[in-house]
């Protein structure tokens, strides 16, 4: 069974496995065991209530329960920027204009910003390339939206997710090729690897404030502002099905897009309902949904299948043991896929 649950100290030799699969771009999972497990242990007191809403955060694993090993992980963090401050590119105009001359030029601009401080943030999303199928990494995304839908009270009133921009199989960021290591003087892989284990004042030292005219940049460089990594293409479209949009922000370091929604237009905050769980097989031509309990502490969510405008979910009792329920407990469910309802 494929099981979501809230990160513990004993996951973290399998978090650094998952971390060395990711590689370089990820940069909130670095090899680092000593940076995620003060994640974990951060994770573990804001479910306690010990952290200020300026650094909570929550990481979520989904378990191979047949062989007790973590294999994906998927984080939100509650409010970006409050404690240390978080920067953007924001893609905007400058008009260059003379009434004298007839001359009016508008020429795109990257201008360093803080104004998605404050925000909720999708984050951390890594599915172990073996477990690539059966839905794994929609169950693994989504669940975050649903874990939201249900605390509401715990995040701010938008989301964000920033998207990995893109670099080529070296490791070569043309973005910041054109733009990043004429301020930092460092490789792009450094670079990122110190703004992921949270060295990031550095970022504020060295970047210019005025804005950067893109048209300035070479080709390759101008093309991938705002362009995801390949391998990213399913997160962005995922998101975007989801009710996430790309509003003009991009990475600092690859140029990837950053998109953002409110909570109350996200899909699955609008659909997902609360219902009871009743002992019995799943329909099994039914609606693929995600199904959660509704604790917070002890946070536990799963695939099942259901009949749409049914008033009761039917899980089998392995399900339930798993979720930490029984018959008659309240259930979070939603259907996975963005086109379908209940």
């Amino acid at each position: 069974m494929m099981l979501i649950r809230h990160a513990e100290p004993r996951d973290l030799d399998d978090l650094l496995i998952l971390a060395e699969k990711a590689g370089f771009g990820l940069t909130s999972l670095p090899v680092n065991d000593v940076t995620l497990a003060a994640r974990i242990e951060r994770a573990r007191k804001t479910l306690r209530g010990e952290l200020d809403r300026k650094d909570k955060g929550y990481v979520l694993v989904l378990e191979d329960t047949a062989i007790g090993r973590v294999v994906g992980i998927s984080a939100i963090e509650v409010a970006v920027g409050l404690s240390e401050p978080w920067y953007n590119f924001r893609v905007g105009n400058q008009v260059h204009a003379s009434r004298e001359l007839n001359v009016y030029k508008a020429m795109s601009t990257l201008y360093l910003s803080n104004d998605l401080t404050g925000h909720s943030e999708l984050c951390t999303l890594f599915l172990d390339p073996d477990y690539r199928h059966s839905h794994n990494g929609k169950l693994l995304s989504k669940i975050r939206l649903l874990f939201i839908s249900a605390f509401r009270e715990h995040f701010s009133p938008k989301v964000i997710a920033e998207m990995r921009g893109y670099s080529d199989e070296q490791g070569r960021s043309p973005f910041w090729a054109a733009l990043g290591q004429h301020f930092f003087n460092m490789d792009f892989v450094q670079a990122d690897y110190l703004s992921g284990t949270g060295q990031k004042a550095f970022i504020a030292e060295l970047m210019p404030r005025n804005p950067l005219y893109i048209d300035f940049l070479p080709a390759d460089a101008r093309e991938v502002i705002s362009v995801v990594h390949p391998h990213t293409e399913p997160a962005r479209k995922l998101l975007e099905a989801e009710g996430l949009s790309y509003q003009g922000f991009v990475d600092i370091f690859d140029g990837g897009p950053t998109l953002e929604a409110e909570l109350s237009k996200l899909r699955v905050v609008r659909e997902s309902r609360c219902l009871r769980a009743v002992y019995g097989q799943p329909p099994a031509e039914g609606l693929l949904c995600l199904v959660s309990n509704t604790n917070y502490l002890n946070y536990r969510a799963i695939l099942s299948t259901f009949t749409p405008e049914a008033d009761t979910v039917t899980l089998t009792e392995a399900d339930c043991d798993a979720l930490g329920i029984g018959e008659g407990d309240p259930v979070h469910i939603v259907a996975l896929n963005s086109r379908e309802t209940l």
